[in-house]
């Protein structure tokens, strides 16, 4: 995989995710928008998952690839939770309540969610994205620079509006 299918593929799920989340948002609690660490409309852990997943998972068994879909989207939201929690002193999902939970990052109920919704990907949603990509390749390696610019505006943008809220949260104190 290129450099470029990477990104595209990264974005894709990202995307994937935000609207995901929105969805569930809606469907359990009547609201469609839920706020993520991003201010924009991607969901970067659900952009890494994937990429892990199809970069660790190919030519694997399909024992592996089980393996790999319930343990790999797991770790990430660990980590992510974990350093969010760390970094902005906020938590933008909890599963305190859920049992069998690992300080509110992560709970069996939701990696088992993931590991199902990874095989899924793997099997149906994946091989439609990369025809996709395939057909647009040319367009998308002129246009991705500028995709690479917004997701990085975005990004230290929420960076630095974040950090100023934990600031001034710190202040008060």
């Amino acid at each position: 995989m290129t450099m470029d299918a990477l990104f595209f593929y990264f974005l894709m799920y990202s995307l994937f995710g935000w609207i995901l989340e929105n969805v569930y948002s809606y469907l359990t609690e009547g609201v469609f928008w839920k706020e993520g660490f991003l201010k924009g409309p991607f969901k970067p852990m659900y952009g890494v998952a994937p990429l892990l997943l199809l970069l660790c998972g190919t030519g694997q068994s399909f024992v592996v690839v089980m393996l790999l879909c319930l343990v790999i989207p797991t770790i990430v939201e660990y980590i992510s939770g974990y350093l969010l929690k760390r970094v902005f002193h906020q938590q933008w999902w909890n599963y305190t309540e859920n049992r069998m939970q690992l300080h509110g990052h992560i709970c069996l109920q939701f990696s088992l969610y993931w590991a199902v919704l990874s095989l899924v990907f793997l099997r149906y949603i994946h091989p439609s994205i990369q025809g996709l990509y395939t057909n647009m390749e040319p367009i998308w390696v002129k246009v991705s620079p500028i995709f690479l610019l917004l997701f990085l505006v975005d990004l230290v943008w929420t960076y630095q509006v974040r950090r100023r809220a934990l600031k001034s949260n710190l202040i008060e104190q």
